[in-house]
Parts: C-alpha cells; structure tokens; sequence
C-alpha cells in the first residue's frame, strides 16, 4: 500500500492520456527490458504472441498497437528484468513473505530456478529439475499406490492448448479427473447455463458480429478494467448507430465513454464516445428480474399491436415458450422493480430498444454467473434473445467475455472434472488404458477437501489458486496439511507461501519468451472469447538459463510419476509442439481438423458453432426457453433490510488476483484497496461518514471466523443495499458453501452483509 491515499472522483474517460500515464508508470516501476518494446509491436498480431492477460478476440486485421491497457501491463509485469533468484529467498522466509501484500509479492520479479521448501529453515532453497522431479514422482507414486483421488491438478486459464492437453492426460493417466480450473470460478456457470438451452457451452457471437448488431444489451462486465480491447468493438458499433444499454450496480467508466489511445485526433483533441445510450444500475443480484421485466414489456407489446415477437423462429427452434409467457404474465410490476432495483418505465424503455432492433447481442460477464442463480440468470437472458430470433443470425447471439487468455480453450482440450464433456473412449483408443469415469473434484469440492484432509497432494499449473478462493482464513489453515504441493508459476504469490510436508516452486516460461526445443523455435494456440484459435510465438530472450517450458515440466512430472506407457510419447511432444497438436486433432477431429495448418489464420480459425446454424444439441432438440427459479440471484433474500450486498471489485491496476499496483484511476482512488464502497444514503441510515475505518466480518451460524478489517468507507454510487470492496482481499468473507446451484462457482457478486455498530465501531457482517 502507498504511504499516500488519495479518494477523488475521476473526471476522464476510459483509455485517453490517463492510460498513457498509466502505462509509462507502471513501466518505469518494473524496470522494463528493450525487448518490451518490441513485444508489444508483436501483440496479438499474426507471427506474434497473444496476449497473457485477457481472452478477447484477435482481429484479422489488427491495429497498429493490438493492446490495451492492461494487456500492456501483463506484458510489462512478465518481461521485467528484475528477479526473485535464490539470494532473494534466502534473506526472507517465507513466515515474513506473508506479511507482504499480493503486489510487493509479485513485484519482487521473476522466478529464476526451481526451489523446495525447508521447513526447518522456513526458507525457498534452490533445488537442481532432476532432483525436484524425482521427488515429487516419488510422492505422487506412494499417493497413487493408496488412492489416486487424493491428488488435485489444477489449472489456470494461462497455459496453452498444447500445455492442457499434456496435463489432462496426465491427471487420468495417474487416475482421476480431478482438473478444476479457474473457469470453476467465474464463466462455469455459462457453461452449464448454454448447453441446456441452446445445446453448446461457449457463446455464439463472433468478432465480426460487432459490425452488424443493431443493439447490445451489456450486463455484469466491466470492459474497461477486464476486457479493454473490446472498447475498440463498442466504440465502432457506437458510432454507426448502434445502441447500446447497460445493465450494472456500478457505472463504470469504459462503459460511459471512451478515447481511443490510438487515435491521434482523438488523443489531440480529447474528444470522447459515448457508449453506453442507456445504463441501468440493476441491484446486485437484481439482472433476471430486470430481464423478466423487459420480458414482460415485450409480451404486453405484442398482446397489444403484435409484431413484436419473431413467432416463425419460436415455432420451428423453440421449446418451452408457452410456460415462460404465463410466468412474465404472473409476475407484478411492483415485485420486478423491488428485485431489480430498477423503475418500471425503465425496464419498459429497454424492451421499446430491444422490439426497434433486428439484430441484437447479449454481452455478459461475472455479474450474472458469480450468484446463487447464476445459471438462471444466464439462461433468462438467452430467454430475451430467443424473443426475436437473436441467435444464429448476424449481429446476434450472446457473448460471454471471459476472462483468463485460454480459460476457455483449456476446457476444450480436456481440463474438466466433468467425464461426459471428454471423449474418453477416444483417449482410451489412443493411449491404451483405461481413463477413470467418476466425476473429479471441481473448485469448491477441491477446497472441501482439503479442509477435510481427503486430499493429499496440490499440483498448481499457474494461478494463485489459495488466494483466488473464498474461505481464506480456513483454507490457509488447512493447506499445510497436505503431504505435496507443486506449484508451477513466473512470479511469487501469496499462494506459494504455504506449503505441505514436500514443496515445490517450479518457475517456467513465460509465453512471451522464446520456447526452444529440441526440434528449434516452439509456437504454441489459445482459444479467445469467441471460440477462434491462434498460434503465439514467443519473443523475449528468457529471463533465466534455468526456466522449463510449461510442457517440459508436465512431461517431466508425468514421466517421473507415471507407469512407462510407450503410446504416450511424452518425449517427442516437449522436442516439437506440433505433435501435440497432431494428438489435440486425433482427439477432437470435428474441432481442429488441419490444426498445424489453420492455426496462422489472421482471426484465428473458428471452432465450429452449432447454435449459430441453428442447430440445437439439446435434450428436446430445440432452443429451449427457461422458467427462472427465482427473481433475485442473490443468498439474500431482501426480508431484512439492514442487510447489503458486497459485490467484490477488482481495480484498474489489476487482472485476477494479479495487482499492477494501487491506482483505481475510474473510481477515484489511489494509494490503497482497503476500501468500502457505499451508497450515501446508506451511510446516512447507519451513522456511516466518509473516511470512517471499519471492520468486514462474517456473521454466520457455523462459528467460522471471518474479517476483514481497515477499510476505508467511500461514498460512491451504488444502487442502495449494496456495497462493493476488492477482490481477492475480502475472499476471506465468501462462505465455501455459498455457490452458484449447478456450477458451484462462488457467489462473490451478491454476499449478504450486516451493518451493525459495537462499541462505536462499525462493523460489515457476512450473513448467510
């Protein structure tokens, strides 16, 4: 934290000379390499790299500079030149590593050789790769022999197709299809949502579709901290007329308005785009009210004058739409406006939009999946689409924006805990053994069991898994109680400085490095937001002699802990990635048919899309129409009225659990993140003033302590009832068992919270 804290409202607007500022900042404090420079001229361009931080689309067509913001600052964070090396470890242990904040943590540098923890010492050592990887075979060997369900393989949504598939195999190769992933934590719950009621488990909009949509409903996603890119698309789409309507507790900058950096009249001039026409600042948990409101409209619309419905496309595509009519019928105007916050006229203004447009999107992030109903609200929202026929047509379709560069091509390739999504029989085929069949342990089921001790051993393909999870107070408790922990990572995080009996730190490459193997210079493929593949070639000279590549290091383990399987030819894939993509198409022919040849495809080559030919791999055979279960996503269920919603934030200095540093430029604060934000006027109903010091606390029947104290209160504008703090520092107030139904994604967009005053000192409750 910065020893000067500074709260004032930020006047600007999204990109413009304020991300300029940002990014020769950050550059100066991270003591950028010349080979920086050229990187970013390179990202996610044909021949180049794609970019390390988000997962949205790459255009064929790039511009001169394909980055944003934030990309450009997960490039400056990897290619710093300064180094967490072995004298570093040495002069701090690991009990005093804790006591650093997340960011002083990844600021010490990159990690330069592998290290195992000593415990005596309570220290990092370096360790040589032949030893590290007898050991942890050794481990994995004595736990496979008693239960192969007792290890965890996760995954972050960084590695490559190429890595995934190798880890994949791996876990069910040693017997368990135990592969959560960072997907379990966010977009999870859309690919539960999608496949019920349009048949597939990804999104239908395509980058092109920007250029045709008439209008895009926005709901739950702050494009200007998560997604920046993307702006260029709204940007574009707003100028020819396109109209865009938001959806969100919190206005956010890069959805109000938005200078292009790249735009040299824009930049000169200060001239702004307005994005969004309409924002709605729907409460926390209030979205598939406001959908079944607008649902509503459109249903008296057509009762009344007709046109408004496309009745062809429902007739012939859709099942289910009779039930979901009578239960808009049923609801009350007044019931829809308390659950989502937002005025009757309102909600009806959005649906006059939405009947004027022929094509029109649906844009949502973890705004809608992060809730108890989350699997609700993503399916209400396809409800609205499949009104008019807006999915499988031009400038339609919905468009989930996730968030980690491949999270979502991870899940293509095999890493789930879900066998029926994997075609085992074909890997049985291939590498002549038996995969296991029983359902593996997701993220939540992972936590559980090691709070409970069923599991043994944490092997972390990336991520910051310990800091990333609700239940933190408990969960670092337990952690050490494991026999193995690997952790495969660049830079140091707090996740690493807990550690079981054995541990390990095993630094790689980063993607932006050059990756040579045996057979010369490797490529590696990621898939973006709208399910398009890319080829990523490395650029920067390594920043250490010692690192591994992410494949080696899985080869490596796999070899040393696994029977000899000469069908697995563990050896040649790490000497030329191209033969692991030979092994993805042999897997998944339907998908990457021609996958060395098309992975150069400016755009990227397209996986094939059923919805969008309007075909429907579902139960019925139809897109099918959903009856929401309820009309507010949250735990909260409103009856008392002390009780807020926390909504966890994260800032425009951070990507995931990674902070650039403590500048929320878009909210006005600068120097700290212990902030609450809170509604004036229920400041003023709690005897709350701005700058007062208070306490975070879980209040909860079953006697686990959670708190999270020193934040600073902040008056912002926030729907009433609700309130926001960063993520991850109040994941330690998230209950484990408060979780989306279906896709056990945590619920951090809507934990219920209790304002109550002790002895003069305020106090925010978790209630459950």
């Amino acid at each position: 934290m910065s020893s000067h804290v500074r709260i004032k409202r930020y006047e600007g607007p999204a990109g413009g000379w304020g991300s300029v500022q940002s990014l020769f900042k950050n550059a100066l404090k991270n003591k950028v390499r010349l080979s920086t420079l050229d990187a970013l001229l390179h990202q996610n361009k044909k021949s180049g790299f794609a970019c390390v931080s988000c997962a949205w689309a790459k255009p064929a067509k790039p511009h001169p500079a394909e980055f944003c913001e934030n990309g450009a600052k997960a490039t400056i964070w990897e290619l710093t030149s300064k180094k967490a090396t072995p004298d570093f470890f040495a002069a701090h242990t690991v009990t005093e590593l804790r006591s650093w904040d997340d960011y002083s943590l990844e600021a010490v540098g990159r990690l330069t050789h592998p290290m195992r923890y000593d415990h005596l010492l309570d220290i990092y050592e370096p360790v040589s790769w032949q030893l590290a990887f007898e050991e942890i075979g050794r481990e994995l060997k004595a736990i496979r022999a008693d239960d192969p369900k007792k290890v965890v393989f996760y995954a972050s949504g960084r590695a490559s197709l190429e890595t995934s598939y190798m880890y994949q195999l791996l876990a069910r190769l040693y017997g368990n299809n135990n592969l959560p992933d960072s997907s379990n934590m966010c977009h999870e719950t859309t690919s539960v949502a999608l496949p019920e009621v349009i048949g597939q488990p990804v999104g239908t909009v395509r980058l092109d579709d920007f250029e045709h949509a008439d209008a895009i409903f926005f709901f739950g996603q702050n494009t200007g901290s998560n997604s920046p890119r993307m702006l260029h698309q709204l940007q574009e789409a707003a100028k020819r007329g396109c109209t865009i309507i938001t959806f969100n507790p919190l206005k956010e900058r890069g959805l109000e308005r938005f200078t292009n950096p790249q735009s040299p009249t824009e930049m000169l001039t200060g001239s702004e785009t307005r994005i969004s026409h309409r924002y709605y600042q729907v409460k926390a948990g209030g979205d598939i009210a406001a959908i079944t409101g607008i649902c509503k409209s459109l249903f008296e619309r057509e009762a009344a004058s007709g046109g408004i419905l496309d009745h062809a496309f429902i007739a012939e595509h859709c099942h289910g739409f009779d039930d979901f009519r009578a239960y808009c019928h049923e609801q009350s105007w007044g019931v829809l406006e308390a659950e989502s916050g937002l005025k009757r006229e309102e909600m009806e203004e959005a649906a006059a939009i939405y009947a004027r447009a022929n094509a029109v999107m649906g844009v949502f992030g973890m705004g809608l999946t992060q809730h108890k109903h989350g699997v609700t609200s993503v399916q209400t929202l396809i409800n609205l689409l499949l009104l008019r026929g807006n999915i499988g047509k031009p400038g339609a379709g919905i468009c989930p924006v996730r968030g980690h560069s491949n999270v979502q091509g991870q899940r293509t390739v095999g890493i789930s805990e879900k066998p029926e999504l994997v075609p085992l029989d074909k890997l049985k085929e291939l590498y002549g053994f038996e995969p296991p069949r029983e359902e593996g342990l997701n993220t939540v089921d992972a936590c559980y069991g090691i709070l409970s001790g069923d599991v043994r051993a944490f092997v972390g393909l990336g991520g910051n898994f310990l800091r990333a999870v609700p239940e933190t107070g408990p969960m670092e408790e337990a952690w050490p109680r494991m026999r193995l922990t690997v952790q495969v990572a660049t830079k140091l995080n707090r996740g690493h400085l807990f550690n079981g009996d054995v541990a390990y730190l095993l630094p790689c490459l980063g993607r932006i490095e050059v990756d040579r193997q045996e057979t010369g210079l490797q490529v590696v493929t990621m898939e973006d937001s709208t399910a398009c593949f890319h080829a990523s070639k490395g650029r920067a000279r390594p920043i250490s002699e010692h690192l591994l590549s992410e494949p080696k290091i899985v080869a490596e383990i796999a070899k040393a802990s696994l029977p000899v399987n000469p069908q697995v030819p563990w050896d040649d894939w790490v000497a030329d990635y191209s033969e692991v993509r030979n092994a993805i198409e042999a897997t998944y022919p339907e998908i990457f048919k021609d996958f060395n040849k098309r992975m150069w495809t400016p755009g990227g080559f397209e996986k094939p899309l059923s919805a969008n030919k309007r075909e429907w791999k579902t139960e019925t055979g139809k897109a099918n129409f959903r009856v929401p279960k309820a009309l507010s996503a949250s735990f909260d269920n409103g009856a008392d009225k002390d009780v807020l919603r926390l909504i966890t934030l994260r800032s425009n200095d951070q990507f995931n659990t990674t902070v650039y540093g403590y500048s929320d430029r878009f909210r006005g604060v600068e120097g700290t993140r212990m902030i609450v934000f809170l509604n004036p006027a229920d400041m003023a109903r709690l005897g709350l003033r701005d700058a007062d010091i208070v306490t975070l606390e879980t209040a909860s029947s079953d006697n686990v302590a959670r708190s999270r104290p020193g934040l600073r209160v902040v008056p912002y504008n926030i729907p009433e009832g609700c309130c926001g703090a960063y993520y991850p520092e109040c994941n330690v107030l998230i209950p484990l068992a408060q979780h989306a139904e279906q896709s056990k994604v945590p619920a951090a967009k809507s934990v219920p919270v209790r304002v109550v005053k002790q002895d003069g000192q305020i106090q925010l409750q978790a209630a459950e």
